[in-house]
């Protein structure tokens, strides 16, 4: 049981470490680190991540929360990967404010800002595309033409309208329950 936690936590560092852009860039390397090692199946992976959305806080420490429980069966393992996924970066911000802040103007630090923002936006989006497959818009074609349905009405009125994105989600709930 010692070698689950050591693992979690080196995943959980390297998560942590290099999950530039928030819990959806990050959803990549936890799929790379926990689905893909087997301590987790896909669909499970899909679920965490519609619990999470669905909870307060970030993505990527609630997933790491509930990762840790479902991976250990114990809060022990909740409350490890949760400090681990957030150690890194606190760190890192610790330790970069005082120079960004001091150096914000540098044509260095400008230029690093601007190749790390495309990079956010590449990494969410491959969120996205990670997160369209079978367990999501489902095995059979009348499933998947449903969900495809769905998913670009979702699209379409958080992008053009002013409502409030929980209230999608509780439609595309009922929508789900309605249809499904």
């Amino acid at each position: 049981m010692i070698s689950t936690y050591l693992r979690l936590i080196w995943s959980y560092l390297k998560i942590g470490l290099f999950g530039f852009g928030g819990g959806y860039a990050m959803l990549s390397l936890i799929q790379s680190e926990i689905v893909d090692a087997g301590w987790i199946t896909q669909q499970e992976f899909t679920d965490i991540v519609a619990i999470s959305q669905m909870t307060p806080g970030p993505i990527g420490i609630n997933s790491a929360t509930y990762i840790g429980y479902a991976v250990t069966g114990s809060v022990w393992g909740s409350v490890i990967t949760t400090l681990t996924v957030v150690l890194p970066p606190f760190i890192l911000v610790l330790l970069a404010y005082k120079y960004i802040s001091n150096h914000k103007d540098s044509v260095l630090i400008q230029g690093a800002f601007k190749g790390l923002r495309p990079v956010v936006v590449g990494l969410i989006a491959s969120a996205a595309l990670l997160l369209m497959n079978q367990e999501n818009f489902g095995y059979t074609t009348s499933h998947q033409v449903i969900s495809t349905i769905i998913c670009v009405l979702a699209f379409c009125l958080v992008y053009f309208t002013r409502l409030h994105p929980i209230f999608i989600i509780i439609l595309a709930g009922i929508t789900g329950a309605i249809v499904f």
